[in-house]
């Protein structure tokens, strides 16, 4: 069986969008793609080399893909990662049926897609970028790892690994190191439903009771 693996460039404040570049991805009005460009350093470098150093295909959502094959199949192959983009089999997630030009490219028309493909022979399969994927692998409990890269950088608005629709889990740090330049890098795994406690030593006074009741007229 294969594992679904995620990897994240994001702020801070979480935003993922556009790392690469300017005119990477500008929806919602977003002016602020290549930001991880200045904050690039060996180590970072290095975990990629590591993400991308074996046999992989790639999964990814529709937006992405398209980012990816308009990029590419251009650059020489010389490039290590150009080069493990193009080899690699490339399974989209996605309702529409426009076509899907890059070679190896194949299309996966819902998460019970994902769910067998994951059950079934060859590599892992490596999500980069697709904001959109996570929240649905999450519920599905599809997700094997996530390997999130943090800078020091606050972005604002803009796409997030954990946005709308992101169901309630716990995960498990299972790894991490900080670069040079001050890029957390954490490796995590899933490790069930979210488990909820009280701090509070003492049953609510008639002042606590009180605070809750407004909190609900507030509601």
């Amino acid at each position: 069986m294969r594992k679904v693996i995620g990897s994240v460039f994001q702020s801070l404040d979480g935003v993922m969008q556009a790392p690469g570049g300017p005119r990477e991805d500008w929806t919602g009005g977003f002016e602020l793609g290549g930001w991880m460009f200045p904050l690039a350093d060996e180590a970072t470098g290095a975990w990629i080399g590591e993400l991308f150093g074996g046999a992989y295909d790639l999964l990814l959502g529709r937006k992405t893909y398209e980012i990816f094959a308009a990029y590419w199949p251009y650059v020489d192959d010389g490039n290590p990662i150009a080069k493990g983009f193009n080899a690699a089999t490339k399974y989209v997630l996605t309702r529409g049926d426009d076509p899907l030009p890059w070679e190896n490219s194949h299309r996966l028309a819902d998460i019970a897609a994902v769910a067998a493909l994951k059950q079934g022979d060859g590599p892992d399969l490596i999500i980069q970028g697709s904001s959109t994927l996570y929240p649905t692998l999450l519920e599905a409990g599809l997700l094997d790892q996530l390997t999130t890269l943090t800078y020091p950088v606050v972005l604002g608005p803009g796409k997030r690994v954990f946005g709308a629709g992101t169901p309630p889990r716990t995960l498990k740090l299972v790894r991490h190191q900080v670069s040079p330049g001050g890029t957390i890098i954490a490796h995590y795994e899933p490790a069930g439903e979210v488990e909820t406690g009280s701090f509070a030593a003492i049953e609510p006074n008639a002042r606590e009771e009180a605070r809750q009741q407004r909190m609900k007229r507030k509601d």
